[in-house]
């Protein structure tokens, strides 16, 4: 009795349901479209991985007039990891394109340019203090060899 009525249920169930779950396809399919469409507007080639990936960083560096050039250093920066090159060296005119960029565009990229010349600030600090205490303790060293010297003249000259 009650798996007549089940089977009967079944069907009206299935039916209502049915548009929700074709619904959920179209609008997939409707969002890559609308990614891949993006990618190619961006000329990037790049399709999904890019737009899951963009970080608020290279957002604003695209929002700024060196969108282009942060794009041909995001590139390199993609290109150097990939083939394990050295970024510094193969992306070199290309970083030094794009800070010029940002100097010229300084009223946008101003908080990056701040936070940068702060940390090159903090860097030459660091070089300094490493510099000032090897050369601290160079010169002890140098003044150990030197007591050292003086000792040996000294013991040689008393043993004549």
């Amino acid at each position: 009795m009650s798996s007549p009525n089940s089977e009967e249920s079944k069907p009206e169930i299935q039916p209502a349901h049915q548009p929700e779950i074709q619904e959920i396809p179209q609008e997939k399919e409707t969002a890559t479209e609308q990614v891949s469409e993006d990618s190619i507007n961006e000329g990037n080639g790049i399709e999904e991985e890019e737009e899951e990936g963009e970080c608020g960083f290279c957002l604003f560096m695209k929002g700024g007039g060196c969108k282009d050039t942060f794009i041909e250093w995001e590139k390199c920066i993609e290109e150097g990891e990939k083939n394990k090159e050295d970024i510094v060296e193969k992306c070199f005119q290309v970083t030094s394109a794009l800070k010029k960029c940002m100097e010229a565009h300084a009223d946008y990229y101003a908080p990056i340019l701040q936070a940068e010349k702060a940390s090159e600030e903090e860097a030459a600090k660091e070089l300094e203090k490493e510099r000032l205490s090897s050369k601290e303790d160079g010169g002890e060293e140098s003044e150990l060899q030197n007591n050292e010297e003086t000792i040996d003249r000294a013991e040689k000259k008393e043993g004549s």
